[in-house]
């Protein structure tokens, strides 16, 4: 089936014209929109209306959605959904996480061995000015190396660490309890990995939680992913969502990185997403195993 679609700002991001999203979606529709994903990895749909059962459901056309480690920032009507938001409820507690400020370039679930790589935001509320995400396109950025830079990274593995990840956060939302501890230890994956069915091959790091990499010393190591990092994240590579009311946006991490501008934090900003195991046979997922 031939969607509508249009490329947003010569990136690689595609926006899906004319599609409501509350509504039923026929087998061509959803066959066509989970071609287009796995190609673009980048998908806008604006002026959406979605309850929750209803972003679920839709988040389920295209794999499990998982729920997420931090059962605090869940919905409390369906656990699937993950609020993001910088609102307090009537005791001054957020109802949410990572609601304000500027979030670095990162790419969820890095931080474990088998993660759920594909992600949905729908958009409800947002500041008058900022906020902005963006995205990197680490499939093209490894097209883009330096022979010096393949050979590098060829065969290499990167040791991925939760607690680096929470260092960077900036608010109490970072402290973490045993439990979540205990499902997060250290991880590896390899540094660059395969599309299952184009062959096409992609670079797999994440800048806040990547801590080294397996083989080389640490200065060596950290070297790299630091050359790497400043590659891949270079505006050729890159698509910056401004976000509307009524947005859904989804995303497959097993090729991206991404990061949100910063925005006044007195401006109420209202998200909810969704975290979905995709197929291994028509997406980039990475294969980890636990650190040594």
């Amino acid at each position: 089936m031939l969607l509508k679609t249009r490329q947003i700002d010569d990136s690689f991001a595609l926006e899906i014209l004319d599609m409501r999203l509350w509504e039923p979606l026929g087998r061509d529709t959803l066959d066509a929109l989970r071609d287009l994903w796995a190609e673009a990895g980048v998908l806008v749909f604006r002026r959406q209306a979605l309850t929750e059962d209803e972003l679920t459901e839709f988040s389920a056309a295209f794999g499990k959605p998982e729920r997420i480690a931090r059962s605090d920032w869940a919905s409390l009507n369906r656990p699937e959904v993950t609020i993001i938001s910088n609102l307090k409820d009537a005791d001054n507690k957020g109802i949410g996480g990572l609601g304000q400020g500027e979030l670095v370039w990162h790419t969820d679930q890095s931080y474990i061995a088998d993660p759920a790589t594909g992600a949905m935001l729908y958009a409800l509320e947002l500041p008058r000015e900022g906020g902005a995400t963006s995205w990197a396109n680490l499939h093209r950025a490894y097209e883009g190396l330096s022979d010096r830079l393949r050979r590098a990274i060829e065969g290499k593995t990167g040791i991925f660490s939760y607690a680096k990840r929470l260092a960077g956060y900036q608010s109490n939302d970072s402290v973490v309890t045993d439990e979540i501890r205990r499902k997060t230890p250290d991880v590896t994956h390899p540094l660059v990995h395969v599309h299952p069915v184009t062959g096409r091959k992609a670079l797999y790091f994440d800048p806040t939680t990547t801590v080294g990499v397996v083989g080389l010393p640490d200065a060596e190591g950290t070297a790299l992913l630091d050359e790497l990092a400043a590659f891949a994240t270079q505006p050729a590579f890159v698509y910056r969502h401004n976000w509307q009311v009524g947005d859904v946006v989804m995303w497959d991490n097993g090729f991206l990185l991404h990061r949100r501008d910063d925005f006044e934090p007195t401006q109420r900003r209202f998200l909810k997403r969704t975290t979905i195991a995709l197929p291994r046979d028509r997406h980039f997922v990475p294969t980890g195993a636990l650190a040594a």
